[in-house]
């Protein structure tokens, strides 16, 4: 693996399952001096890469970001620049009484890889409560959370991505939850569900979402909101914003990083809202618990 990275200035790891692929190949980039950023939803796969690399990382004097993409650094970037506006981008590490992350999509019609990758992720899902991570509980609590339009109230159940280490990693967090709209889970467990189809010139399919992230810190609230159309594809210009910033050089740190905590997230935001197919960002003010 390391000829195959050899004279690379940054590796972007599209492969699931990451729980087979990250840390083999984050680690043979790291030994070429080497970024390496990937698109895992798979918390254990995070959690690896954190235990294993960041020391090396940092001695290699590279970055090390999983989950660069829809599901994780998403999340991430808007939890990071909403605790910016809430005072939270002052010295010394980042703190929030509550985090809530709520996703809605119209439909979920599966990839190969992710039906490959939920074949391979057997691991016991995590939450932060009580300011640790911790088993998510099981049956998975559900609610209902009211999104912007065009979705509106919709019942959703608690399913945490990588999105709960990445935050975790950087942020000091009271309470963190992370749910899913049920009605496409639905579709991604049932074995008929087809694959995505392209709608456009540009390979996306017609699939629209939507992320709100919410946070709550010393009685102050702010949900910051990203809409757009496939989660698949919107993860090209999330993981290539990753790319170019490392590349300019302009490294908040090294070793192995968190999205918002490597990057200035609100300029990174902004900047993914110009781009053709990136998420349209917005705040919003009503949090339904």
């Amino acid at each position: 693996m390391g000829r195959a990275v050899a004279g690379a200035a940054a590796v972007v790891n599209c492969a699931g399952p990451f729980l087979d692929t990250a840390l083999p190949l984050a680690t043979a980039s790291v030994a070429a001096g080497a970024h390496y950023l990937d698109l895992t939803a798979e918390q254990p796969a995070v959690q690896a890469l954190h235990d294993a690399l960041g020391a090396p990382a940092q001695a290699a004097a590279v970055a090390v970001v999983p989950a660069m993409a829809f599901f994780g650094g998403l999340a991430d970037l808007l939890a990071t620049a909403a605790l910016a506006e809430l005072g939270g981008d002052r010295p010394g590490p980042h703190r929030a009484d509550e985090i809530t992350v709520a996703v809605a999509l119209d439909r979920w019609w599966p990839t190969a890889g992710t039906r490959s990758t939920g074949r391979r992720n057997t691991a016991q899902r995590l939450i932060v409560s009580g300011g640790r991570l911790t088993r998510a509980p099981d049956p998975a609590p559900a609610t209902t959370w009211v999104f912007g339009p065009p979705f509106g109230a919709q019942p959703v159940v608690a399913l945490p991505f990588s999105e709960v280490v990445t935050i975790a990693h950087h942020v000091r967090v009271g309470e963190l939850r992370s749910y899913l709209m049920t009605a496409p889970l639905t579709e991604l467990r049932d074995p008929g569900t087809p694959p995505p189809t392209a709608t456009d010139e540009s390979g996306r399919s017609a699939q629209r979402f939507a992320v709100d992230v919410a946070v709550r810190r010393d009685g102050r609230e702010r949900l910051l909101a990203a809409s757009g159309r496939d989660i698949y594809a919107v993860s090209a210009p999330i993981v290539a914003e990753g790319v170019v910033r490392l590349l300019d050089g302009g490294l908040r740190t090294t070793g192995v990083a968190s999205p918002g905590q490597i990057f200035p997230a609100a300029d990174v935001l902004t900047a993914l809202s110009a781009t053709p197919h990136g998420p349209r960002i917005e705040e919003r003010w009503a949090w339904t618990r």
